[in-house]
């Protein structure tokens, strides 16, 4: 087991023994092509990997929504997640932007939680990339990412959402729980936050 899948693992572990709402493991992120030197990887080896993360999505979700019960939703974080904030700023990233709309077609809330200070300026630039927005979380001034991003799913699971799936490229993005099953998109070890 590579340490990267181990280190997933091991956070999958620890969210459903600790967490007061069952976390399953969230799906390693896609490998097509091992980031080289001390930067991201191009942008066609990115999307292909983003690609092969969310992949599975819509299956879960079409499986989900089948379900019926409680205001479900999804869960985007913004920054090389939702948008293309590294290779092309303001921009969708499609396949995740595929994502929300299969969501948003079928009923399912899309919210965003963030590591930003600001929802004013963030919502705008998610409906000028075409998202459906439903609801955005920012962190506090004071609190880590982590801190931010876990509160912000509990306020949101508070207000009646059942989080069928998160996805992010962060560890910070699922840290904490309050979401069934978590999609995580890469960030080569931290070169694309």
């Amino acid at each position: 087991m590579s340490v990267r899948k181990f280190r997933i693992a091991a956070l999958a572990v620890l969210t459903a023994v600790v967490l007061p709402v069952a976390t399953p493991a969230v799906a390693a992120p896609a490998r097509t092509a091992a980031a080289s030197g001390r930067g991201a990887p191009d942008y066609r080896t990115w999307q292909a990997d983003v690609k092969e993360a969310v992949a599975p999505a819509v299956p879960w979700l079409r499986g989900r929504s089948a379900e019926r019960g409680g205001k479900q939703a999804i869960v985007l974080d913004i920054d090389n997640t939702a948008l293309e904030t590294y290779y092309h700023p303001g921009q969708a990233d499609k396949p995740v932007l595929e994502v929300a709309e299969w969501a948003h077609r079928h009923h399912m809330a899309v919210l965003f939680v963030t590591a930003r200070t600001s929802s004013s300026s963030a919502r705008q630039e998610l409906q000028d990339a075409g998202y459906p927005v439903d609801a955005i979380c920012t962190r506090e001034h004071g609190e880590s990412k982590e801190e931010g991003k876990a509160r912000c799913r509990k306020e949101l699971t508070r207000d009646g959402y059942v989080i069928t799936a998160n996805i992010g490229n962060r560890s910070t993005d699922f840290i904490g729980g309050y979401y069934e099953k978590g999609f995580k998109l890469p960030d080569y070890d931290g070169r694309l936050s």
